[in-house]
């Protein structure tokens, strides 16, 4: 029995832990949001910008175009501060834009303010140390472009913290949800592998957010006074790398790994990549460069090197770091599990590879690329392109299984050693690949509007203009529906399921929606009917599976 005075010290003890538990987080979130980078030894001119027509900016040597194929083409120099000065000045509508449109999902997401009041002081809390672990130079740069952010969200925080923040949304993406959104596959090939024996890499990053957010894609050529001219593919009011080579021929692309819950923010990956592209020539300087951040997501960084004439995997997490490279083969596959000696014994991801679609997207591109004997850009966009699961069987559009899941923000494809390299246009990866140079954009100082170079172009995917595709863009407004109708429990026309299956037949998930939707109105013997069609596809992942069998027999026993 505990002594009533025991009880009170206790409730004493917890009331003023609790006190100083909130006044440390106070004191954190309150140092946060005042923080500013060092500027002071930057200098720096306010852009001033001409624009030309409705698709060209210019500031100088620096401007902002949009090509024929729709992306947006970005050349910016200058010391940290400048190029952040001269992004926002360029880029300031987009980027506002952009931001809209993230913070509008997440007020679709949660629609109550009360509710995103809360979330907002939990971001706050959750990034209390992220200025800490970012380069000062790297924060001068976000400084400077979020000096073009507009007010609208400025009660989320301020606007370089926002910014700073949104450096980070693809870590706290896939930490926070485990969201496939980003279940990204790359590959590289070399020697004997590639047609002209030059080392030729390859990725999809399934980084969805929307299909309003994808919609300006846009191409980064950067030339900072400190460290090596790179370019990126990426999106407005991102300063982070997600796909990007460097001028020396070093590239970086990154693909999430299974991640547990972190406590707080660190290093974004993106921002590690950035450094990487920024300051490393060669393989050896990209890893010691990765070595010292600290990171609070698991994520592969597939780099490639012309100096090197190969590629490697740099896997980081929270907690381990490992460097894979292939033995004895001229060929390396990444999708979203680690395969270094470090991960090895590691149960979280032993547990991916098992029951997630990353080992089976790991075997596709095996399977392809060793269906041709030598691999050029070309078939690298067909196998990025590719639709079908292993052996060729149809898995549905939209599979999370299928390399191409239809939802890729881009495709890019990197021949470092001739420094070229052809980024994806819209729908998705099957859109025109338009080949840029990077020996011709960075060797002047006042590069042409004009930066892509036309005749390397990979053409469109016929795919694209397909009656399938056409189909394909339907199902996705109908599965919207369908998954309103369930969470609403609202009733469908009585053709719409029809329908709906008849525009995407050989994937899963519109039989078990379909199943979910008559169970919820005890329509048994058609539940148990589209529970048990959907067990013939292709299912994406083990816990998918376990879903369709436990309705089963939940069914039986009502139905006995």
């Amino acid at each position: 029995m505990i002594k009533p005075e025991k009880k009170i010290c206790g409730s004493l003890r917890a009331v003023l832990l609790s006190v100083l538990f909130t006044s440390a987080i106070s004191c954190g979130v309150q140092k946060s949001a005042r923080h500013i980078p060092d500027i002071g030894f930057f200098p720096v001119e306010r852009p001033v910008t001409t624009k030309l027509n409705d698709s060209t900016i210019v500031s100088g040597h620096n401007f902002l175009t949009k090509n024929p194929q729709n992306i947006w083409e970005l050349y910016i120099t200058g010391n940290a501060l400048q190029l952040g000065y001269n992004n926002g000045a360029l880029t300031q509508g987009l980027m506002q834009r952009q931001e809209q449109i993230f913070f509008s999902k997440v007020e679709d997401m949660v629609p109550s303010k009360r509710k995103r009041r809360l979330l907002s002081k939990v971001l706050k809390f959750y990034n209390r140390n992220l200025y800490r672990h970012v380069r000062n130079d790297f924060q001068a740069e976000i400084y400077g472009l979020s000096e073009y952010s507009g007010d609208r969200y400025d009660f989320i925080a301020p606007k370089f913290q926002r910014n700073l923040y949104l450096h980070g949304a693809h870590d706290i993406g896939h930490a926070l949800q485990d969201l496939m959104l980003v279940g990204c596959s790359s590959l590289a090939v070399w020697d004997e592998k590639s047609e002209n024996g030059k080392l030729l890499i390859g990725r999809n990053f399934d980084f969805y957010a929307g299909d309003d957010f994808a919609k300006e894609k846009m191409v980064a050529f950067v030339r900072p006074e400190s460290g090596i001219p790179y370019m990126s593919v990426t999106w407005p009011g991102m300063t982070g790398v997600v796909s990007g080579m460097n001028a020396e021929g070093l590239t970086v692309t990154i693909n999430a790994g299974k991640s547990k819950i972190p406590l707080t923010a660190k290093t974004p990956i993106s921002l590690v990549t950035k450094e990487i592209l920024q300051f490393a020539r060669n393989i050896k300087e990209a890893v010691s460069i990765a070595k010292k951040r600290k990171v609070f997501v698991s994520e592969s960084i597939m780099v490639g090197s012309a100096a090197d004439r190969k590629a490697i995997l740099i896997e980081m997490s929270p907690t381990n770091f490992g460097v894979y490279e292939v033995q004895n083969s001229s060929q390396l596959v990444c999708s979203n599990h680690f395969q270094s000696e470090a991960y090895k014994n590691d149960q979280r991801n032993t547990k991916h590879i098992a029951e997630s679609h990353s080992q089976y997207r790991f075997e596709r591109m095996e399977e392809l690329i060793g269906n041709q004997p030598q691999l050029n850009p070309g078939k690298i966009a067909s196998i990025l392109r590719n639709t079908d699961g292993l052996k060729d069987i149809p898995l549905g559009y939209g599979n999370e299984k299928a390399l191409n899941q239809l939802l890729a923000h881009h495709a890019v494809i990197f021949s470092p050693e001739e420094r070229l390299v052809w980024v994806s246009s819209s729908p998705y990866q099957l859109g025109e690949m338009v080949c840029y140079d990077l020996n011709k954009i960075f060797n002047t100082t006042a590069p042409e509007l004009s930066l892509s170079t036309g005749r390397r172009n990979i053409a469109r995917d016929p795919f694209a203009d397909s009656r399938a595709f056409r189909d394909y863009e339907l199902y996705r407004i109908k599965d919207r529906d369908m998954d309103l109708a369930l969470h609403n429990r609202r009733s469908l026309p009585l053709e719409f399921i029809k329908q709906y299956q008849t525009l995407n037949p050989e994937l899963w998930s519109v039989y078990y929606k379909a199943g979910k939707y008559y169970f919820e109105r005890k329509e048994y013997t058609k539940a148990t009917v589209q529970f048990e069609k959907a067990l013939t596809k292709e299912i994406t992942t083990v816990p998918d599976r376990k879903k369709v069998e436990r309705y089963l027999e939940k069914l039986k026993v009502i139905t006995k």
